[in-house]
């Protein structure tokens, strides 16, 4: 083994060796070839029933190695350690890609090195585990203390060390190493049959300085609160009425309901016949701009290159309402010869890249988001959203809120449980009249195509003035 540029790497992994192997992907000719190298090492600690009830490690490494031909993607990946092995295997891929006449032409890489740089300070790999279980633990102990109503809690602590390398036909040849952390704290409060659960996480791209005492202490207290508060809710009210998403409600709304309809493999295949052919157009209430941005310093959606090379970039998808710009990936970005937005994610070597959301958010706005609920007399204020589905065909979605409030008279009111939103995405960010100067985010990870990749989520507190909110009263 050697360190190569602060990544530790097994030798045949040199620049010399991955050049080969794009080199051999090109036999049969092909419009681009690429080998992406990926060495994953990880950690998880997970407690229950006042006991820790795993703790798990492991190393994984592999390439993944892509052909191109046309608007034909072939693809395969190894965790051989033999560079014959994978040379082999890269001459059976161009093999079976086979010679065929390229339908599309041309290829533009975003130039530069990678951009920003995300700090980390405490490496989690450098970290003692039994740092990390006394992490867990406190946590645990802290939780159970706050209401003898708490019936359940759940601590589960990961870090992720994902050191990579991409060499293409382009001539590119770039590495990156990425720190993940994340806390999940799950609360149960029971009182009689009502039963309220409480869940905060805490995370980003970034090393064991993420939990501070302050930030832990509040992780645990902003779950525990929500679950006892909610036992005491009374069942929310259906109808159409306004609602106000406060800016800690997560970005949900954002990443479903307008989000995947912009990457731009949905709009190609007209998944997402919304938006497709409206570049220019007003898709949104002027308040409103969307933008994607995996520049933010250590949140959980950032890098400073894509999984394809390409510097991480800010991107202006909606702007004052009017749409600006898809999600790109290289191949997408190519049958519209255009260039990458930097947004080509994969969740791992065994596959390719596809594009994907990395830090969406709503911008902030000019309302005081005090004024916001003052400003509406009687209607439903969203303090914490849950899951949900969206047909991306269609924009229609269905939300699960998790925390709300009656208003009235222009004040927050009492609990409400049991809440749903129902609406569609694109006649809802039409409908929006007021939007906060705040901005909060909320950390996850996102689905699609059956690949898992960390995103943040964001947006200011905003008011949709008409939605229909499906409740149990």
């Amino acid at each position: 083994m050697i360190l190569f540029n602060n990544m530790l790497i097994n030798p045949i992994y040199t620049q010399d060796a991955l050049q080969k192997v794009v080199k051999k992907l090109l036999t049969n000719g092909a419009d681009f070839s690429e080998a992406y190298l990926e060495k994953s090492s990880l950690q998880s600690i997970s407690c229950e029933e006042n006991k820790i009830e795993s703790i798990a490690s492991g190393i994984d490494v592999g390439l993944g190695l892509r052909i191109v031909r046309g608007e034909e993607t072939y693809y395969a990946s190894t965790n051989s350690q033999d560079l014959d092995e994978i040379l082999v295997l890269a001459g059976s891929l161009s093999q079976a890609a086979g010679k065929k006449q390229s339908t599309v032409s041309g290829w533009r890489l975003a130039a530069g090195n990678p951009g920003t740089v995300h700090k980390i300070l405490r490496e989690p790999q450098s970290i003692e585990m039994t740092e990390k279980i006394a992490l867990v633990n406190k946590v645990n102990a802290a939780a159970w203390k706050k209401d003898p109503k708490i019936q359940q809690v759940q601590v589960d602590y990961g870090d992720r060390s994902k050191e990579i390398i991409i060499a293409n036909s382009l001539g590119l040849f770039s590495q990156e190493k990425r720190t993940y952390v994340v806390l999940v704290l799950n609360v149960i409060a029971k009182s009689g049959e009502i039963i309220q659960t409480g869940r905060e996480v805490l995370g980003g791209l970034s090393g064991f300085e993420k939990f501070t005492a302050v930030a832990v202490d509040d992780l645990i207290e902003q779950a525990a609160s929500r679950a006892i508060r909610m036992l005491d809710a009374r069942k929310a009210p259906s109808g159409k009425m306004p609602v106000v998403l406060d800016s800690k409600a997560g970005g949900t709304m954002i990443h479903e309901a307008i989000g995947h309809s912009l990457e731009a493999d949905a709009v190609q295949k007209g998944i997402s016949p919304v938006y497709k052919g409206k570049i220019g157009q007003k898709v949104a209430s002027s308040l409103i701009s969307v933008v994607d941005d995996a520049t933010i310093p250590n949140m959980r959606g950032s890098f400073a290159m894509d999984d394809e090379g390409v510097p991480a970039q800010r991107t202006i998808l909606v702007e004052r309402g009017i749409l600006k710009n898809y999600l790109y990936d290289q191949f997408t970005a190519r049958k519209e010869n255009t260039v990458s937005t930097g947004n080509g994610r994969r969740e791992s070597y065994h596959y390719k890249p596809i594009p994907r959301m990395t830090n969406t958010m709503i911008t902030p706005g000019e309302h005081d988001p005090a004024s916001i609920i003052k400003s509406t007399p009687k209607g439903l204020y969203v303090k914490k959203m849950g899951g949900g589905q969206v047909n991306t065909a269609t924009g229609d979605f269905v939300f699960e809120v998790v925390e709300a409030y009656e208003i009235v008279n222009g004040e927050q009111g009492k609990p409400v449980r049991g809440a749903i939103l129902t609406g569609n995405g694109p006649e809802v960010l039409k409908s929006i009249d007021m939007v906060g100067t705040d901005l909060d985010f909320e950390i996850g990870t996102c689905g699609k195509e059956g690949q898992h990749v960390p995103v943040g989520d964001g947006q200011p507190t905003l008011r949709i003035p008409e939605i229909i909110v499906g409740g149990t009263e």
